[in-house]
């Protein structure tokens, strides 16, 4: 909403500075969003004086003249009749922006240097006359910027108002607040209509239909009106606020909705046909062509307004080329209403029109107040219109609502909103604004509201008003009582920091995405329908088709991130999140809520730099990561075996693995299925994890251990065995940890392959094995013994040979 100073000045009389103003409104809920003088513009043109005029050399009807400006002679050429030597006249100087839009410019006219443009009163639009220059009083100084020689300031403030304050989207409705802060009366335009003849009855009827979507409807009519231009007071009235003028007749329909707040619209009674009003709702698929030379198809639920035989206008919306004000109307019928605001936001949606009009009346207009904004409109029409008024006012209202009367508790004002106001200043408070207020004991008042605050129906309403009158930085700051004594955070939050803590520095970077997800994910995801996790729980009202229902796997929200990576050139992709998913247990119960860790790795396996060459990752890298995280949280008994090809869903068969701590298999790794790569349009490999958090840490120790340093070396032995090509080599760690030798300190795999020599359907395993005594360096003998011991046993076990 813009407001005009010089405007707003003529309803509440403002001598405040304009800071405090500002302050004072933004304090009251009026948030001012932008302040602006609207004679900037006026800076660049300065106070010129006219030393000498001569002829054009090359044309008779210009002059090329001499203009004093301070210190500095222009010369400028100038076709105005009145321009004589000794005028003080406005001088635009060269790249000045003038009222229109047009940029001075230092160009030769007929060539002849013109550094300037000497101006007319309508140029600067400061007036309507554009016949001749703007002569200035002789007293001012050449040179001065124009606006401060004729002191011409008019801020105009943008103000940021809430979809519940229609009562201040008008002058007269900011004016209010502002007298009531400031302790001023606010003056309402005087509404002396003009002697009126004919009886309006008898040429024109309006009927409702539909009083559900229009419950008033008043109408007055104006006849042998002249359509022209608006003077200049009221074209400049909307110019301040943004609009732009049309003819006298629109112009006062607008200038009355911004004043008061009420949209009205003019019809050509002429076009009306059988002259008369018919207020129904559309009929379906209905075709109408709106001001803007739009042809609509209208639905059953929108209100139209029409004549006796078709529609005219959209109620509340916009009005139709078919009864349009034109240059020859000499008859206008002039419509004030009032509109059920859910009709209008619902019609204004569903057609997409968005006018000046329906954002007053979506948000409700003050139903009581349609006959003042009618009275004033018709006195200006007669007015500026040269018309005569009918006799009478047509007044058509059905169930229109009625402002409720509460009761405010000073007592539950203060326990509300932690203040201390006495209930006499609360009735002040709102006596200032237009709430008619009477005490009816010591604690409570007895409020009627005004018709204009559509938005007030309970006591909370009243206690908002309250606050807000008395200004919001009388609320005393308050913090909640904090007991001195902290407890521990809980184990869960503490071990999930840790888990951040280490994927961070092993170089994934952690991401948050929507608990919403597409329904199709799980199809996406190739999960089996007996699969758990395709029990989705469905959201109610879901923001888009993207987020319809809440995630059975945190795989999604790390594709779907990866993918727009991949299509902002960030293809090296290392990310983590932790989060909960939901497993659906039907509509009627909560679901089951499983906080998980999941991770992807993409791209490179590093950064290229100038000594390296980009080298791909793998599954052994996530692997290695994932290894390295469960080190870091000293979990030791873990263990990873191939994931069995039937439940490989969103994991490559041959690629893919769980993970097993103990016996509980903790979650799954493995390279993305191409398939499901294809669902989400990847066309770059991915690896990713997928772990259930909560049994994770049941397996970090809540204790450190710690051993001595060994004080005697360590002897190492290798160990190459001949295997089924399908077995796992942990099985043969496993194994030899299970011996429980007292010497063996370690084992590692360092070797795989598979190839000639090695007898089709075999693979050759090398361990290495450490041997240490904590009591004795160890003889070779001794260790030879003990590692030939444990080799004949492998061998056994496992069906293996030893390489030739």
């Amino acid at each position: 909403m813009k407001v005009s100073l010089s405007w707003l000045n003529e309803y509440v009389a403002i001598d405040m500075p304009l800071d405090q103003l500002v302050y004072q409104l933004t304090m009251t809920g009026l948030e001012v969003e932008a302040v602006e003088d609207r004679y900037a513009y006026l800076d660049t043109v300065v106070v010129g004086r006219v030393t000498e005029v001569g002829p054009h050399p090359h044309a008779d009807k210009l002059k090329v003249c001499r203009v004093q400006a301070g210190p500095h002679i222009y010369q400028v050429v100038c076709g105005a009749p009145n321009v004589a030597e000794g005028l003080m006249a406005p001088l635009a100087l060269a790249g000045s922006r003038l009222s229109g839009g047009t940029v001075v410019k230092a160009n030769a006219i007929r060539g002849e240097t013109s550094e300037g443009m000497l101006c007319s009163q309508a140029e600067l639009g400061l007036g309507a006359d554009s016949a001749g220059l703007m002569a200035l009083p002789g007293d001012l100084s050449p040179g001065e910027p124009l606006n401060k020689a004729l002191g011409l300031r008019d801020h105009v403030l943008e103000i940021g108002l809430t979809p519940n304050r229609a009562d201040c989207l008008s002058i007269i409705g900011i004016a209010r607040e502002v007298a009531g802060f400031k302790g001023g009366a606010l003056q309402r335009p005087a509404v002396q209509t003009p002697q009126a003849g004919g009886t309006i009855a008898k040429m024109t009827s309006v009927t409702i239909e539909a009083p559900d979507h229009c419950p008033r409807y008043t109408a007055r009519l104006v006849e042998n009106i002249t359509v022209g231009p608006s003077p200049f007071w009221l074209a400049d009235r909307l110019i301040s606020v943004g609009l732009r003028p049309i003819n006298n007749i629109v112009d006062i329909t607008n200038y009355i909705m911004l004043e008061t707040g009420q949209p009205l619209h003019a019809f050509d009674f002429d076009r009306l046909a059988e002259n008369r009003i018919v207020v129904r709702t559309a009929r379906q698929d209905e075709r109408f062509t709106t001001l803007d030379g739009k042809e609509r198809s209208l639905g059953t639920e929108m209100l139209m307004i029409c004549d006796g035989c078709k529609p005219v206008g959209i109620g509340g919306v916009m009005g139709g080329l078919n009864s349009e004000i034109e240059s020859g109307t000499t008859r206008v019928l002039l419509e004030s209403a009032y509109f059920n605001p859910v009709s209008i936001r619902k019609t204004a949606k569903q057609l997409g029109i968005k006018s000046d009009a329906s954002h007053r009346f979506e948000r409700g207009v003050d139903p009581h107040g349609t006959l003042f904004a009618l009275e004033r409109a018709s006195q200006l029409m007669a007015e500026l219109g040269q018309g005569q008024l009918v006799e009478g006012c047509i007044d058509v209202a059905v169930n229109l609502p009625q402002p409720p009367t509460l009761r405010l508790s000073a007592a539950a004002t203060h326990r509300l909103l932690g203040t201390r106001m006495e209930r006499d200043e609360m009735a002040q408070l709102l006596s200032a604004i237009g709430f008619n207020v009477q005490p009816e004991d010591e604690d409570t008042l007895r409020v009627a509201t005004p018709s204009f605050r559509v938005d007030i129906s309970r006591p909370e309403d009243l206690m908002e008003e309250v606050a807000r009158r008395a200004g919001y930085d009388r609320i005393p700051v308050t913090y909640p009582a904090l007991p001195a004594v902290t407890r521990p955070a809980s184990q869960l939050w503490t071990k999930r920091q840790s888990i951040r803590f280490l994927l961070a520095g092993l170089g994934f970077a952690e991401i948050i995405t929507y608990s919403f997800v597409p329904e199709d994910s799980c199809r996406r995801l190739r999960l089996p329908g007996e699969d758990p996790r395709c029990r989705q729980l469905a959201v109610l009202n879901p923001l888009s088709e993207d987020q319809a229902v809440m995630r059975t796997s945190l795989v999604p929200g790390l594709l779907d991130t990866m993918k727009r990576n991949l299509s902002r050139q960030s293809r090296n992709l290392k990310l983590f999140e932790t989060g909960k998913i939901f497993i659906s247990k039907g509509s009627d119960q909560q679901p089951e809520e499983i906080e998980m860790l999941s991770g992807l790795w993409s791209g490179d396996r590093c950064e290229p730099e100038w000594h390296t060459k980009p080298e791909a990752c793998d599954f052994y890298d996530l692997k290695g990561a994932l290894e390295s995280l469960l080190d870091g949280l000293r979990i030791s008994a873990v263990r990873f075996t191939g994931l069995p090809d039937d439940l490989c869903t969103y994991t490559q068969p041959g690629s893919s693995a769980q993970i097993i701590a103990e016996g509980e298999v903790l979650g799954v790794i493995g390279a993305v299925h191409p398939q499901v790569l294809a669902a989400y349009e990847l066309r770059q490999k991915a690896f990713v994890f997928e772990i259930n958090l909560e049994r994770l840490v049941i397996h970090i120790p809540e204790t450190r251990r710690s051993r001595p340093l060994p004080k005697y070396p360590a002897v190492g032995r290798d160990a190459t065995l001949i295997v089924s090509k399908d077995l796992e080599a942990e099985a043969l760690l496993d194994y030899i940890h299970a011996m429980d030798e007292p010497l063996v300190e370690e084992v590692r795999l360092f070797d795989v392959y598979a190839g000639p020599p090695i007898p089709d359907g075999r693979k050759s395993i090398s361990l290495r094995i450490v041997y240490r005594s904590p009591e004795t360096t160890l003889e070779d003998a001794a260790v030879n013994a003990i590692h030939k011991d444990l080799s004949d046993r492998l061998v056994k076990a496992f069906n293996a040979d030893l390489p030739a």
